[in-house]
């Protein structure tokens, strides 16, 4: 029975250390090839400046995700599609991290043109969203189309050189570090996926 209890807490030990020095990877192009090692941080691929507003009216730029690590997607009001399994997953997110400051979660809107901020602030309150912990953002198309294949690569390789005349709809949500940098992006339909984008916040909060 001894031996048995000093294999578990070894075990244990071992996952520990497992989970203390796993590192997660960084992205700077559309296809998602992995960089481990960060050459230079003033020069790597990040989230440039943009302005947008919020469900509350206010302004929401990339100030807004300074010393933050951010989830973040893409969606529509009026979407009776993958759009409400998404907001589930959003909001099982908005659960286990609703007392850590240092995450925020962000869904812009790609119908911005509809989804003005009095439809946003009604599908918050329809989805029980938390102001604090989860910001929906409208603004003009072309920079929230612009920031979401140019920048997060939400559409991963298949659509980084798409117009913003042609529909941007995706199920990923993309993991943002406190540099704005990419660190993973997940199947937001996928509960596996989803339960390794949890762990991999925990990871990049201890960095």
């Amino acid at each position: 029975m001894r031996a048995k209890f000093i294999l578990f807490f070894i075990g244990l030990s071992v996952l520990s250390c497992k989970d203390e020095t796993r590192k997660l990877p960084y992205y700077n192009t559309s296809d998602y090839t992995p960089v481990w090692e960060l050459p230079d941080t003033d020069n790597f691929h990040k989230i440039p400046p943009f302005q947008l507003t919020d469900q509350e009216g206010k302004m929401f730029s990339e100030e807004s995700l300074k010393g933050k690590i951010a989830v973040v997607n893409f969606f529509f009001t009026t979407c009776p599609g993958i759009c409400p399994k998404m907001a589930n997953s959003m909001s099982l997110l908005q659960k286990d991290f609703l007392n850590d400051n240092a995450v925020l979660l962000v869904s812009h809107s790609v119908t911005p043109d509809q989804d003005s901020v009095a439809i946003l602030a009604k599908y918050a309150k329809k989805n029980k969203v938390v102001y604090n912990k989860w910001k929906l953002l409208t603004g003009p198309k072309e920079e929230i189309y612009n920031l979401g294949r140019k920048f997060y690569f939400v559409e991963e390789d298949l659509g980084e050189n798409k117009e913003s005349s042609i529909f941007l709809h995706t199920e990923n949500f993309v993991l943002i570090d406190k540099n704005r940098m990419i660190r993973g992006i997940y199947n937001s339909l996928d509960p596996t996926s989803m339960a390794s984008l949890n762990e991999d916040i925990k990871v990049l909060e201890k960095e």
